[in-house]
């Protein structure tokens, strides 16, 4: 009888998730499933099997892996989902199933940069001064404390329209990343951007903080949240030879 397939469970929605997939679905005796939040409409899809939702919590992504009999979990979410991620390294821990994490590295100040750094976007919109006009690239799901900053203009990039309205001191861009530098300096140029406001994330958004340099704009950086202690890669092959190594 043929030895059953390896099911590896990744939590994506990220560019490093998707690599991962596709490069586990050429290993012999391997079966990837992509978790995407669900959260985008139209979400890039990943090679493999996908799933997407959310799990219900620690309960119901244990009773997932068990019902799934899944051998081990890489965690590819956001750097800054840290509840995703804290949720699968409790539910790992309470099924015995490995838990490893893919995590691009975060991005480092360099001379020239204007960093002001903050530990979240409460704090991040309270450092603006009165009358900034802020690039907000944070997402849609944390802009409410700049929303209530009525003394600033906001410009807000997104995949897609907020469902609620904004006011008329805020400006939608709807746009998907990654962008190139002159993109951004446009941007900038055009909406007159007096601060950008980024979560350092890491990866392909930093055409957004070489264009702050360049233009003299400030940033008021966010800092990553705490996550899970777990073997860790910095790369999607990284993760790969990981996971094969663990078998």
């Amino acid at each position: 009888m043929a030895a059953r397939a390896r099911r590896i469970l990744i939590l994506g929605g990220t560019a490093e998730g998707r690599a991962l997939a596709s490069l586990l679905s050429a290993v012999p005796g391997v079966t990837a499933i992509s978790s995407l939040a669900g959260r985008t409409k139209e979400p890039l899809m990943p090679e493999g099997e996908t799933r997407s939702g959310g799990f219900g919590g620690v309960a119901g992504l244990a009773a997932y892996l068990r019902e799934k009999a899944v051998d081990l979990v890489a965690d590819a979410t956001h750097p800054f989902a840290a509840r995703i991620s804290t949720n699968a390294a409790t539910a790992c821990a309470q099924t015995g199933v490995p838990y490893l994490r893919l995590e691009r590295p975060a991005w480092e100040q360099l001379d020239g940069d204007d960093w002001h750094k903050v530990g979240d976007s409460a704090a991040a919109a309270a450092a603006l001064d009165s009358g900034a006009r802020v690039l907000a690239a944070v997402g849609g799901g944390e802009l409410d404390p700049f929303l209530a900053r009525g003394d600033i203009f906001l410009v807000a990039r997104m995949i897609e329209p907020p469902q609620a309205p904004v006011p008329a001191n805020c400006e939608i861009v709807l746009a998907r990343p990654p962008f190139a530098l002159e993109e951004e300096l446009e941007l900038m140029r055009e909406k007159s951007i007096t601060v950008l406001v980024a979560k350092n994330s890491g990866g392909a958004g930093y055409a957004k903080l070489v264009a702050a340099r360049m233009l003299k704009v400030p940033v008021v950086m966010i800092a990553r949240p705490p996550k899970p202690a777990a073997p860790m890669a910095a790369t999607a092959e990284g993760m790969r030879n990981l996971i094969l190594a663990s078998r």
